[in-house]
C-alpha cells in the first residue's frame, strides 16, 4: 500500500474539500435565504399598495364630493347675491368673502389631514413583513 504519511496528506486534503464544500454550500443557503427574504419583503409592499388603492380611491371620492359640495353652495350664494337689493350688497359681500375663505381653510385641511393620513400609512406599512402573496421556488 501507499506509506502513512501519504494517507494522512490524503486524509488531510479530503477533510480539507469536505469543509470548504460545506462551508460553500452554507454560504449558497445564506444567499438563497436572503434573496428569499428581499421576495417576501417585495411581494408584501406589493400587497400594501392594493390594500391602499381602495383607501387613496374612497379619500379622492370624499374630497371629490366635498369639491363639489363647496362649489354648489357657492353658486347659490353668488344667485343670491345678485338677486339682492343694492344696500345689503355690502353686508352680504363680506359674508361671502368670510364663507369663501372658510370654503378654502377647509379644502386645504381636508388636502392636508389626507396626506398625512397617506404618509403614515405607507410608514406604517413600510415596517410590515407580513405578506399575502406567496413566494414560490424560482425553477429557471
Amino acid at each position: 500500500g501507499a506509506p502513512v504519511s501519504t494517507d494522512t496528506e490524503l486524509g488531510g486534503y479530503v477533510r480539507e474539500f469536505e469543509m470548504r464544500v460545506r462551508q460553500d454550500t452554507n454560504e449558497i443557503y445564506m444567499r438563497l435565504d436572503d434573496e428569499q427574504t428581499k421576495r417576501q419583503l417585495l411581494a408584501g409592499q406589493l400587497n400594501m399598495l392594493f390594500r391602499d388603492r381602495r383607501a387613496h380611491a374612497y379619500t379622492r371620492q370624499l374630497i371629490e364630493t366635498e369639491a363639489r359640495m363647496s362649489r354648489e353652495a357657492w353658486d347659490k350664494i353668488v344667485e343670491t347675491l345678485l338677486g339682492a337689493p343694492v344696500s345689503t350688497d355690502t353686508e352680504l359681500g363680506g359674508y361671502v368673502r368670510e364663507f369663501e375663505t372658510r370654503v378654502r381653510q377647509d379644502t386645504y385641511e381636508i388636502y392636508k389631514r389626507s396626506d398625512v393620513r397617506d404618509q403614515e400609512v405607507v410608514g406604517r406599512r413600510s415596517q410590515e413583513t407580513d405578506c399575502d402573496f406567496k413566494v414560490t421556488e424560482d425553477r429557471s
